[in-house]
């Protein structure tokens, strides 16, 4: 009993890291004004670690990013778009 216990700690140990949640936010990004816009965004989202999937809406002025929020945050992902010229914000 005591091994399967001490197992059952350990493999929660290691599990740990997928506790992580999957999240997405709708970013504001009001300064896209022509059609080029979107591919600085985009690619500005990319370089941001746990990223996985961005959608840039030319028409809307937004960004849907699908991020882990164990590797990055919303202001991270502000802050990136910021540094390519594009400040945004979360979409409430």
């Amino acid at each position: 009993m005591k091994k399967l216990l001490t197992l059952f700690t350990l493999a929660t140990l290691v599990a740990a890291p997928t506790w992580a949640a999957t999240k997405t936010v709708t970013l504001s990004v009001p300064g896209m004004t022509c059609v080029a816009c979107p591919l600085t965004v985009k690619t500005a989202l990319s370089k941001v670690e746990g990223v996985s999937k961005i959608n840039v809406i030319f028409d809307k002025r937004e960004a849907v990013v699908t991020f882990d929020d164990a590797m990055t945050s919303v202001q991270t992902l502000t802050k990136a778009t910021e540094n390519a010229g594009y400040p945004s914000s979360a979409k409430q």
